[in-house]
């Protein structure tokens, strides 16, 4: 199998010039599905910290570069929403948030920030032993002995070493939530409205913001708090000028 990928026909959530050259890496296998952003992109592509696959490769087998906690060494890696990419020895950290129209970008969070990340829960399966397992969005899962109060579209905080549960933010009226897809995605607001849709169609949703209102489908949202906006101090890390292909 290639391990090319046409910038023509990448997701559009993926942070790459589509012009400027024939090819990209592809993703490997891992988490977030089609829409994970291979790890090497986010190096040399939008950070400017490699200018090509050797340089990334050895940077990463310095186990200096850290994705929700752990050391990644695969510079094909699938990189997602909400995950936390962490450079200890620059002792810089960035959360993966969902810019406007769906293309993910990086903020700076500080060192605290980094030691936990926001999941969307998809749905809840039981397991042998009595025990509920919490899937959730990025195509991992979490195992809880009482899930009564974990509901599906609910979000939690998942700690980056001990893998438990840090917070939870339940989905309902008056929550605030951001659009991970759709023409309103990277738009934040508060549930103003859940309007229930008889039979298989998806729930509807009015979201009010600072500026505006819209309405979306339930799918496209994900409940966040403001530690999770960035706030007025962070700023979007602008891709770099880099062409660079896969080699």
């Amino acid at each position: 199998m290639s391990n090319h990928q046409k910038r023509l026909s990448v997701p559009n959530s993926w942070p790459v010039e589509r012009k400027t050259a024939t090819f990209t890496v592809k993703a490997g296998a891992g988490p977030h599905g089609r829409d994970g952003v291979p790890l090497l992109i986010i190096l040399r592509d939008v950070l400017g910290y490699a200018n090509s696959k050797k340089e990334a490769r050895y940077a990463l087998n310095q186990d200096s570069v850290l994705v929700n906690g752990e050391a990644i060494s695969d510079e094909q890696r699938p990189i997602g929403m909400f995950d936390i990419i962490a450079f200890t020895e620059r002792e810089e950290y960035y959360r993966v948030f969902p810019d406007e129209g769906g293309r993910l970008a990086l903020t700076p969070i500080d060192a605290d920030a980094a030691d936990g990340r926001l999941a969307k829960i998809e749905d809840k399966t039981q397991v042998t032993g009595g025990e509920t397992q919490l899937n959730l969005h990025d195509g991992s899962n979490l195992r809880v002995d009482d899930a009564d109060e974990y509901s599906t579209k609910d979000s939690i905080v998942v700690g980056t070493e001990e893998k438990e549960i840090l917070v939870h933010f339940p989905y309902e009226e008056g929550c605030l939530v951001t659009a991970v897809r759709g023409q309103h995605a990277g738009e934040i607001g508060k549930v103003t409205d859940i309007t229930v849709t008889p039979g298989s169609g998806s729930n509807t949703v009015t979201v009010e913001g600072d500026d505006t209102t819209f309405e979306t489908v339930e799918e496209y949202l994900v409940v966040i708090d403001e530690n999770f906006t960035g706030g007025s101090d962070s700023s979007e890390v602008q891709q770099t000028s880099s062409t660079g292909d896969d080699e």
